[in-house]
């Protein structure tokens, strides 16, 4: 896909992008504490299933299930030599389960260090480690790259520096905000709105964090500052811890569709859910656009 078909794309309304992976794998046996990306190649009809299921219920991009799958992240489980392969794995389970019916975005996400303070990791090593998965994706074949659940705007920047060294690929960026605006490690949504497109992102927005109604002003403030297109991906609603550690997403799929109505109106024009949410979320939330 090029960057002018990804905008023709949004020119005919909202796009709809996938729900909630990691949820969905709890849901159906992954245990807690597992590299998540290796045991969806230990197990892919799981989540070959729920992709055939997303597009059904009307998602139009797919995230493959390369989340966490850059050297740093899989260092923790000393998987960081099955770096290539995963990628390319991981991108090709997505592409057979959509079957051509929909869009593969290559999923590259924060590796939970801040930028450039004590215990956290330099600039130009992140640069290095988010080119390296670019380079892995882009080969095996993506459509596009989305940026998600990032923690700050730095390593936004340093993600987006990476991944237009090695292509010209549309790629979408979405923050985790709180309900006020302000990123983990640095930054908040108008200084995202502000500094993002100019680095080459094709659109932004917000991921997990908070549910659809929290992030209304969060998309408005974004709104205020870019004319970009804009993403919107919560959660279904704030979790509710179990006494086993486990998270239960409350909001059904009719009232997250409602919800979503209003970011929509806000200036959302790139609609998913995060976690908590199903294929029967995305089919309502698809109802709801039309």
């Amino acid at each position: 896909m090029t960057r002018s078909e990804f905008q023709a794309l949004l020119s005919d309304g909202a796009v709809i992008l996938d729900g909630a992976t990691g949820s969905n794998l709890r849901a159906s046996g992954m245990p807690v504490g597992v590299c998540t990306e290796q045991w969806v190649l230990e197990n892919p009809e799981i989540l070959k299933n729920l992709q055939r299921a997303y597009v059904e219920a009307g998602s139009q991009i797919v995230f493959a299930p390369s989340f966490s799958a850059n050297r740093l992240s899989l260092s923790m489980y000393g998987l960081e030599d099955k770096l290539p392969e995963m990628n390319r794995a991981l991108v090709q389970l997505s592409r057979d389960a959509v079957g051509g019916k929909a869009f593969v975005a290559g999923d590259m996400a924060t590796c939970g260090k801040p930028v450039d303070v004590e215990g956290g990791v330099r600039y130009e090593e992140l640069i290095e480690v988010y080119r390296e998965q670019a380079q892995l994706l882009v080969d095996a074949g993506v459509d596009l790259i989305g940026l998600e659940t990032m923690m700050g705007v730095t390593e936004c920047s340093a993600a987006i520096e990476a991944i237009r060294s090695v292509c010209d690929l549309p790629v979408m960026c979405t923050l985790t905000l709180d309900a006020v605006g302000a990123a983990y490690f640095d930054g908040d949504a108008e200084l995202a709105a502000q500094t993002l497109p100019a680095l080459g992102a094709d659109a932004i927005g917000v991921n997990c964090g908070q549910g659809p109604e929290l992030y209304v002003s969060v998309i408005q403030r974004m709104r205020a500052h870019t004319d970009l297109p804009l993403i919107a991906k919560p959660n279904a609603g704030l979790p509710v811890i179990q006494s086993d550690g486990s998270a239960v997403y409350g909001m059904s799929p009719g009232k997250f569709a409602r919800e979503m109505q209003q970011l929509k109106k806000a200036g959302a024009g790139i609609l998913g859910g995060c976690c908590g949410t199903t294929p029967e979320h995305i089919r309502m939330l698809k109802e709801m656009c039309g």
